[in-house]
């Protein structure tokens, strides 16, 4: 215990106050390593959030009393990894995050009373194109939309309408969208609103590039798909059917198949009508029937009492001469009509002109007893049979031009170089229980662990030594006063304490007798003495390596 207070008195208040600040500061350094390590690692919640859903959600969190980290100026929120999944149940519960877009829940608090017929219609269309940019958002690679409805109101006393048109801004996630769902997109779109056809939907993803035109009057999608795009899609898909009927005959990896389309993309249409003279029908009769008779004769005329008696014409019909005409008449009226076909056909672009399909197949290896491969070619009634699978799967058509080529050629040995690594089974990721970021942990731990050991090493062990624990190499300029006269020199200036460690001492042996005291005096001063003497000696034994000494001492930082 003396020593240690001889110690720190001999240190003085100078260098324990630097001492003592040295080692707050890498008491510090761990305690804020341990705090931020030791806890529950954090896992991301939400990534990408605006301000306004950001702000919503921490203060959520903040009422949950829920321990969390902002990072990317606050659009990213770490929790901890244990309380994601709960969390994000909680705060979709919430209506978290929003996405910035304001859905049907603004009527929620809506006050109807008061309220005007033209807020209401502006109300419904921010409603209505919030609902539709959050459900193109969750489509699998968007990341946020913006839809915008151009709704016109029917003018009074006004025959002439206007169709409803929409636009949209997507902001992709990794990749291009395929015709396919810029497609899908338009269609949901116009089914949602009342009117809108598909192709009065433009579409724009956030790079300006235009995806759809919206200037479509038929109601087809107006997509953007380049000719060279769909030629490319339709050789991938025979190319992938072509490959997978001709590998389970030569193996996996023992052909390989190339594929060339000329395809025709105008549109034509065409309406034609086509009168049959053969096929003639009857669409209506008319019959008219006309019958009349008439009867001429001479009668007697003359005064006679015959004459003058009742009935006299009828008595005397015989009398005289008399002729009788009669005429019938039959008119028919028949009307035909002509068998008559009208076609219209539409030939979309996109016709395939020609197919041409190039098919390279390998051979046959054989392996031997001591395991050299020996080549053998196919044979021309296998390649026959497998130009004739190639057609079937293309459909072949030779009115068309197509051609299809199959050739067995010997494939290049693979380099040896570099494969190893592919054929070797990939580690497990849950080696020894642990992930992926349990692995990431170690190595952050061991790295910390590594700059501690360098600090203690390289700063705190010379700055401890600065200060005065390891024992001090005598005073270069004492040393040298000592040698140049010849007369031995103090001991403190050669290898002793300082004045503050000797009075140290004799403050801590002021209990000693006079006699004991002076008794320890004579043997210490005939202790310096001696190594004063052989220090002597050994300059003058060694002139040159004493010189170098007090050199080196000379030129030692203070």
């Amino acid at each position: 215990m003396s020593n240690l207070q001889n110690l720190v008195k001999s240190l003085g208040p100078a260098r324990l106050a630097a001492l003592g600040l040295v080692g707050a500061i890498l008491l510090g350094f761990f305690a804020v390593i341990a705090l931020n390590y030791s806890g529950e690692p954090k896992a991301l919640l939400f990534s990408d959030v605006n301000v306004a859903d950001a702000s919503k959600m921490v203060e959520a969190l903040d009422q949950m009393k829920v321990d969390y980290t902002l990072k990317g100026d606050g659009t990213k929120i770490y929790v901890p990894e244990s309380q994601v999944l709960r969390l994000r149940m909680q705060l979709a519960e919430k209506g978290l995050p929003a996405g910035g877009t304001v859905g049907y829940e603004i009527f929620d608090n809506a006050d109807a009373l008061g309220t005007t017929s033209f807020i209401q219609n502006i109300n419904h269309l921010r409603a209505l194109e919030g609902e539709l940019a959050r459900t193109i958002a969750s489509i699998d690679g968007i990341s946020s939309a913006r839809v915008h409805l151009v709704l016109p109101e029917r003018e009074l006393f006004s025959r002439d309408k206007r169709d409803p048109t929409a636009s949209i801004v997507l902001k992709l996630a990794t990749r291009a969208l395929s015709s396919q769902q810029v497609k899908s997109i338009q269609y949901l779109v116009s089914s949602a609103v009342e009117g809108l056809t598909p192709g009065h939907v433009s579409i724009v993803d956030e790079r300006g590039a235009l995806l759809a035109t919206g200037m479509g009057d038929d109601g087809q999608a107006m997509i953007t798909a380049t000719a060279e795009e769909r030629r490319i899609a339709y050789e991938r898909r025979l190319r992938g059917h072509v490959e997978n009927i001709v590998g389970r005959v030569v193996g996996a990896g023992g052909a390989r198949v190339e594929v060339a389309a000329q395809m025709d993309m105008t549109r034509v249409v065409k309406t034609s009508d086509l009168y049959d003279p053969e096929g003639q029908v009857i669409r209506s009769t008319q019959t008219v029937e006309d019958s009349s008779s008439s009867q001429n004769g001479k009668q007697n005329d003359g005064v006679t009492v015959g004459n003058n008696l009742p009935n006299a014409n009828q008595a005397g019909a015989g009398n005289g001469t008399t002729s009788r005409d009669a005429a019938n008449r039959t008119e028919e009226t028949v009307n035909y009509e002509i068998s008559r076909t009208q076609r219209t056909e539409t030939k979309e672009p996109g016709r395939v002109e020609r197919v041409s399909v190039a098919v390279l197949v390998d051979g046959i290896y054989t392996t031997a007893a001591d395991g050299s491969k020996t080549y053998q070619p196919r044979s021309q009634e296998e390649l026959t049979k497998i130009a004739a699978l190639v057609k079937s799967a293309i459909g072949f058509d030779e009115k068309r031009g197509d051609k299809v080529e199959v050739v067995n050629l010997q494939f290049a040995a693979p380099e040896t170089s570099g494969t190893a690594s592919t054929t070797e089974a990939a580690p497990e990721s849950g080696m020894l229980g642990l992930g992926k970021g349990d692995f990431m942990r170690i190595g952050e731990m061991a790295m910390i662990a590594l700059l501690a050991l360098v600090a203690m090493f390289f700063v705190l062990r010379p700055l401890i030594a600065r200060l005065g624990f390891v024992k001090a190499a005598p005073s270069s300029a004492d040393a040298q006063l000592a040698l140049a006269d010849g007369t031995e020199a103090p001991v403190a200036a050669i290898a002793g304490p300082d004045d503050e460690d000797a009075s140290a001492a004799l403050e801590s042996s002021e209990h000693l007798t006079e006699d004991m005291m002076i008794d320890i005096a004579q043997v210490a001063g005939k202790v310096k003495q001696s190594s004063v003497r052989k220090i002597g000696e050994l300059v003058n034994s060694h002139p040159d390596e004493s010189l170098s000494i007090l050199r080196t001492w000379l030129h030692e930082p203070a």
